[in-house]
């Protein structure tokens, strides 16, 4: 079997009003966990799409406050249609744990991963009151799709002469070239219409694949030796 891999997207509404009337912004609690497993080369072997209960149902003012708030009724209508499940944050953070034991995971992947740990870490801490305070398996490595591009698929002309001529640079007094995930996809797909979801498993359909191309890359960049399809191992 081949090296397998991890990638996962949340979707994050806010705390609760403090004493002061003011939501913990930093506190973000995830109600939407979607995750691929896929080896190197972006063929994938299962997905699940998971929502958190005890943010989705039992947080409804967190919900109301959320950035994608106007998704709610369509996550319902994927229930009912069981393309997503509903847990809790316990069964979230075990089917997780479960998924990387039984793929063997090598790692777990995300765009912009700082934010997407932070915030399974703070729900973890949040809805346990603390009794568990960490998300991820112990010792697990972590990637970011986003530092993989800026390695790979950014560094190319043709890249940056996408990004001008589309105004997808920063406003940096040197401005650069933008990372995210909906510029990445635009760009490998040749689709400038093209809008992420910002949905957990739909997400990471596209990031799976940005993960693909970043490893396809950098294998060429570095012209490391060819291997066979099924003994590909990425080390990033």
């Amino acid at each position: 079997m081949p090296t397998m891999y991890l990638v996962f997207d949340t979707e994050v509404a806010n705390c609760p009003r403090n004493e002061k009337g003011q939501l913990e912004v930093s506190c973000g609690q995830v109600y939407d966990l979607g995750w691929q497993i896929i080896d190197a080369r972006g063929r994938v072997y299962d997905e699940v799409s998971l929502i958190n209960k005890d943010v989705f149902i039992a947080m409804p003012e967190a919900m109301r406050e959320a950035y994608f708030a106007d998704k709610v009724p369509q996550y319902w209508r994927e229930i009912w249609d069981g393309k997503r499940k509903v847990v809790d944050t316990w069964q979230m953070w075990r089917l997780f744990y479960n998924a990387c034991k039984e793929w063997n995971v090598r790692a777990v992947i995300a765009h912009n991963a700082r934010f997407d740990v932070a915030t399974l870490n703070a729900t973890m801490r949040y809805q346990t009151k603390s009794r568990k305070r960490y998300f991820l398996p112990y010792g697990i490595e972590v990637w970011d799709t986003m530092k993989m591009a800026a390695d790979t698929i950014c560094k190319q002309a043709n890249y940056k002469a996408f990004c001008e001529e589309h105004g997808y640079m920063t406003n940096h007094a040197i401005p650069q070239v933008r990372k995210t995930a909906e510029i990445l996809w635009r760009f490998l797909t040749d689709n400038n219409d093209f809008t992420e979801e910002h949905t957990g498993l739909e997400d990471v359909r596209i990031e799976a694949q940005i993960f693909a191309e970043c490893v396809r890359r950098h294998k060429a960049m570095t012209r490391e030796a060819e291997l066979e399809d099924d003994d590909l191992e990425v080390r990033w």
